[in-house]
């Protein structure tokens, strides 16, 4: 029997160990909870129906869970393992995003067409902004400035300015976007589509096309190749992208755009997290029921932790 979460969650507070890495299960309503220093998995604390979407608090106190199949966003005590509240979310919760003023947060919507400006403090929607249909990824800038959501049905992403509400700019992109995350600068803007097998970075000042990655280009013969996370170093120096049923994570180096390396992993890697020293990165494969682990400093796939159902996200906890 895995430990109780309380008892986890202290054990992996000590200095002694090291981060610890938190996975949601869209198919066994848990949060995985595992070892980063041993990779073991340690706990599976229960939360809502269908839970997707993760972030950490600023302080890395709480966990927030979009739980898609309850309408709300749960808030998980990590120093508990106990869900203590629930946020409104609008229907079907899939992503979100938090402001960097950890005020904060908004939420893709997926079946009204909405993204939803959520004010945790008053617990309550305060806007509604219509996006196209289908809203998926969400991120916010790390500047506070704007709020990006995709739209699948539309193929587009939107840029919406936070201090207004307002929709300020909506660009093309290519079939089916997944996930649009920010440069740690800001100054670029990464979607993913998943059904064109691409990645489109755009300038989020100008809403220009900056450039461009074909990732069947350079897997021509490869099985369906599905670009979903993204993951940056802070520095920006290197970038991360899940290729989904293609059961990889391609390394892009940022300045070029071209593709570095391929590194193994499960079958759908859909997102995918950096340790706290960046030396590993964690993928959450759906299909496969595991979460991979590669060492950034060797450059190769150096373990899989078995956890059963459908891992979604990840996120890490120093």
């Amino acid at each position: 029997m895995r430990a109780p979460a309380l008892a986890l969650l202290f054990a992996l507070a000590t200095p002694a160990a090291a981060e610890t890495v938190l996975v949601s299960d869209e198919a066994q309503n848990v949060i995985h909870v595992i070892d980063g220093r041993t990779q073991a998995l340690k706990a599976d604390i229960p939360v809502g129906k269908r839970p997707r979407g993760l972030a950490l608090s600023p302080d890395g106190a709480k966990l927030y869970v979009a739980a898609s199949g309850d309408n709300r966003i749960d808030v998980l005590d990590l120093s508990t393992g106990k869900v203590t509240g629930a946020l409104p979310s609008g229907p079907d919760p899939e992503t979100f995003a938090l402001h960097p003023d950890g005020a904060r947060l908004y939420v893709a919507n997926e079946d009204d067409a909405l993204l939803s400006e959520v004010d945790m403090t008053a617990r309550k929607i305060v806007r509604e902004v219509p996006v196209g249909g289908e809203p998926e990824g969400t991120a916010v800038s790390p500047d506070g400035r704007w709020a990006a959501v995709t739209s699948e049905a539309g193929s587009t992403v939107h840029f919406v300015d936070t201090s207004t509400g307002v929709l300020i700019d909506s660009v093309m992109v290519d079939t089916r976007p997944r996930v649009v995350r920010f440069t740690p600068d800001g100054r670029q803007a990464w979607v993913t589509s998943e059904a064109r097998s691409t990645l489109t970075v755009i300038d989020p000042q100008t809403r220009k096309v900056l450039g461009h990655i074909d990732f069947r280009a350079d897997q021509p013969d490869a099985d369906i190749i599905q670009p979903v996370g993204v993951a940056f170093t802070r520095d920006g120096g290197r970038a991360f992208v899940a290729l989904g049923r293609n059961a990889k994570v391609a390394e892009v180096d940022p300045k070029t755009l071209k593709i570095v390396r391929y590194f193994p992993v499960g079958l759908r890697a859909w997102k995918i997290a950096l340790s706290s020293d960046e030396s590993r990165l964690y993928s959450a494969n759906g299909l496969s029921g595991d979460v991979s682990v590669v060492d950034l400093k060797a450059n190769q796939t150096v373990g899989t932790v078995k956890v059963g159902g459908k891992p979604w996200d990840v996120v890490v906890r120093p």
